[in-house]
């Protein structure tokens, strides 16, 4: 093809480095909330303003040329640089931010999602906030592949130097069990019923797997589920008890009245909820926006889980 010496944009550099990642321009689309066919346009133009093809787009999966490889080491700090620029000059004016990538715990959509859009939208004026909802490791995936500028999410013991992070809330394990079923001695009747376990794809499932064997507890069970609305529903309906968070015990507010919480009777275990976003790209707002986060925290949903169960006090909190 016949290649012409021009100007770079910003949004080319984007697409190039998503398609790189993604290793498919439809891939790449769907990344960017962009068409194909957008996307292969924007890789042309780049092609032509740099004089260089830099992606073999006939290969499955696409790959990088040489001179493509070369180009995504700075290509990776073009995007830093103007995030952190514009970031910079937003923190002056918060007019000026212009986009905001969040990803959020699924267990936080319902109350402290929308209380923290409505807070930032109040001061970025023109903000065009993009929300994703999803389990902690996919956040986790999605912001290494710069998908998204922000995330809060559960630890799940990736640490990235690359990252900041600002944890936010400790929750505690506990064991949900159909009302009127456990007696006063909590492991016994625990262990005369099956357990319903998370799937080991899951995070929780994996953590609580390698919990319970570092203390060689076997517990017996029939079902491994992915979804803690069905571990709730299960749990409801008297098909055996589960190990959870108070976020997961809260959300599925419609069981409450058929279940109980109890503390874990096989060692105590607790997950850390934090933000995180790629080291010195978005300027101080990272902590910003943890700092608006844990009032909204402690309002929508540590106070009142506390009120439901006192014994959580102190086990529950703010970081």
């Amino acid at each position: 093809m016949t290649i012409t010496a021009g100007k770079i944009t910003l949004w080319g550099v984007e697409v190039f480095v998503a398609t790189a990642e993604e290793g498919s321009i439809t891939a790449a689309a769907r990344r960017l909330g962009a068409s194909a066919a957008t996307v292969s346009q924007q890789i042309t133009n780049l092609e032509g303003a740099l004089g260089t093809t830099l992606l073999n787009r006939g290969a499955r999966p696409v790959s990088l040329t040489p001179a493509g490889d070369m180009f995504l080491r700075r290509a990776n700090t073009i995007l830093n640089e103007a995030a952190q620029a514009q970031a910079e000059l937003a923190m002056a004016d918060p007019t000026r931010l212009t986009r905001l990538r969040l990803g959020m715990v699924e267990d936080f959509e319902a109350d402290v999602t929308p209380a923290l859009l409505t807070n930032m939208g109040g001061d970025l004026l023109n903000c065009n906030f993009t929300l994703e909802t999803a389990a902690s490791h996919q956040l986790v995936d999605q912001l290494e592949a710069r998908a998204l500028d922000v995330i809060v999410a559960a630890d799940i013991g990736q640490h990235n130097e690359d990252n900041e992070v600002h944890p936010l809330m400790e929750e505690p394990f506990l064991v949900v069990a159909p009302k009127g079923k456990v007696t006063s001695d909590i492991e016994k009747s625990l262990r005369r019923m099956p357990m319903i376990r998370y799937a080991s794809n899951h995070y929780i499932g994996r953590l609580l797997t390698d919990h319970l064997g570092n203390q060689n507890i076997n517990l017996r069970h029939r079902f491994e589920l992915d979804s803690y609305y069905a571990i709730m529903s299960m749990v409801a309906q008297g098909s055996g008890w589960a190990i959870v968070t108070p976020l997961v015990w809260k959300r599925a507010a419609r069981f409450q009245d058929q279940v109980e919480i109890l503390r874990m009777p096989f060692g105590e275990l607790s997950r850390t909820i934090s933000l995180t976003a790629r080291r010195g790209v978005l300027s101080e707002f990272p902590t910003d926006i943890a700092g608006r986060l844990k009032p909204l925290i402690e309002e929508h949903f540590i106070a009142p889980t506390i009120a439901d169960a006192p014994w959580l006090e102190g086990k529950l909190r703010l970081l």
